[in-house]
């Protein structure tokens, strides 16, 4: 076995927990599937030289102390890029493949899930169209340095990430056709106090909004995507008022020419790893899977700990709260570090945290997403991506009587593709819990591996294993 923890994620909790164990004196080996670090919240341009200057100067300081207080410690920090996990053998070790598509069994004493997340994907007519995009790809591809999406842009869903996208291609010099909140703006004023726990953030907020203003760029509260039409590509979208359960008020409904739809409606954290190793999982407010930690991010294992996203969607400075508390738990474990100091730390981090909690709960209450928002697909529209499932497909499981994950997937084969339900899951689980009146409607443990394994992967491993012979 490693003598090393082992951190799988090299985004902010990652970062920052590895940051902290190397501060001690402790070795660290992170693990990577991108070529850079950073994570979807403070990854680079991927080419050297490139200014992202129009992402805010806030963006480029953190950015800029992140990987310097990393590049620090970097001497007892193992960094693997473009390696990806793609199974973990019970809760001692992982398998990881490699950038040169070749297998590893790596054991750890202690491990660190910072795996991240991914985005809620919301079926309607035309989403899977080219031009149609999810809002977090779509920022993406704007802090790559490399590409740009095509204009006109029209951004749906809800959220602060919707204004400051727009923000973001506007200055970037991508002409932005509209933003439509869906949630109504007296929802929004609300929770003004609630928001006032991060003062910053939330003047941050009205300035993207006064900038959209000056700029000319609309932004419309109550508003939603009701269809994306186009014969080979995205040509137009048709967006409409919801009401307060975001059902489309179709006979005010508009159509606005666009080459890219930009949809956004949250994220879900990346359980997959979590799920295959057994770990105690819940179900948040909204829906969605989450492992279990305790106050040291510890999961139901002790020495497997969770941060970042994995937990709960709270941001990149939340996500380096947690991640340092799980650093600390692990130096504990080793016997680095005494439980007195470990204790003041850890509740110095956590005073930081709770106001960030309390923002993101006021967040997560203006952006609660309406019931109406099933009712978007067609009959014929797809659902699950890979196995070419529609939501008449879903309804005729519902009508025969399926209450839980497992039979609808037997029923329809949901969830059976590559991705093992990343698209679809989300929706169908929000049916069941429509139908059924249930919070928890069951879930399905993802099958090794969690990601496509190249055949050249196996013929190493053979190669390797008759050499070894």
């Amino acid at each position: 076995m490693s003598l090393h923890p082992v951190i799988v994620g090299g985004g902010p909790a990652g970062m920052a927990a590895a940051i902290e164990l190397a501060r001690h004196g402790v070795r660290s080996t992170l693990l990577e599937e991108a070529s850079r670090l950073g994570g979807v919240v403070y990854r680079g341009p991927l080419r050297d030289g490139v200014q992202l200057d129009y992402l805010g100067p806030r963006y480029s300081e953190v950015l800029s102390r992140l990987h310097g207080e990393f590049q620090e410690q970097s001497g007892l920090i193992d960094v693997c890029l473009n390696h990806r996990v793609v199974g973990a053998e019970g809760t001692r070790a992982l398998m990881v493949l490699d950038g040169d598509e070749r297998l590893h069994e790596i054991p750890y004493p202690q491990l660190l899930l910072a795996a991240g997340c991914h985005e809620r994907s919301v079926p309607f007519p035309g989403w899977t169209l080219p031009g149609v995009i999810l809002l977090g790809g779509l920022q993406l591809q704007i802090k790559s340095g490399v590409v740009k999406p095509r204009g006109p842009v029209v951004i749906t869903g809800t959220g602060p990430l919707l204004p400051l996208v727009a923000c973001q291609l506007h200055a970037s010099g991508v002409t932005v056709a509209g933003v439509y909140e869906a949630c109504a703006f007296g929802k929004i004023a609300r929770e003004s106090l609630s928001l006032l726990n991060k003062p910053q953030l939330f003047l941050d907020g009205l300035s993207m909004l006064a900038f959209l203003k000056l700029h000319g760029i609309p932004m419309y509260y109550g508003w939603g995507v009701v269809e994306a039409q186009g014969t080979g590509e995205l040509q137009s979208v048709t967006v409409a008022p919801y009401s307060s359960t975001w059902v489309p008020d179709l006979s005010r409904a508009e159509q606005i020419p666009a080459q890219t739809l930009a949809v956004g409606y949250g994220f879900i954290p990346r359980t997959q790893l979590s799920q295959q190793m057994g770990l105690s999982h819940g179900f948040s407010d909204d829906g969605y899977l989450r492992a279990n930690a305790n106050i040291w991010q510890q999961s139901s294992e002790s020495h497997v700990h969770l941060a970042g996203d994995m937990g709960g969607i709270r941001g990149g400075e939340a996500a380096m709260l947690a991640g340092k508390i799980a650093a600390l738990s692990i130096l504990q474990q080793r016997d680095v570090l005494d439980t007195e100091p470990a204790l003041v730390r850890r509740d110095r981090y956590l005073s930081k945290l709770k106001s960030i909690v309390r923002f993101r709960a006021a967040v997560d209450r203006y952006t609660e997403r309406g019931a109406g928002q099933t009712a978007l697909p067609a009959a014929d529209t797809v659902i699950c991506r890979c196995e070419h499932a529609t939501r008449a497909d879903i309804d005729r499981a519902l009508e025969q009587g399926v209450q839980d994950m497992a039979s609808l997937k037997m029923r329809t084969r949901v969830s059976m593709g590559d991705c093992q339900g990343r698209m679809c899951v989300g929706y169908c689980s929000d049916r069941l819990r429509e139908a059924t009146g249930r919070q928890d409607v069951g879930w399905l443990r993802p099958r090794f591996p969690i990601d496509p394994i190249p055949f050249s992967a196996f013929h190493n491993a053979a190669t390797e294993g008759a050499h070894h012979e």
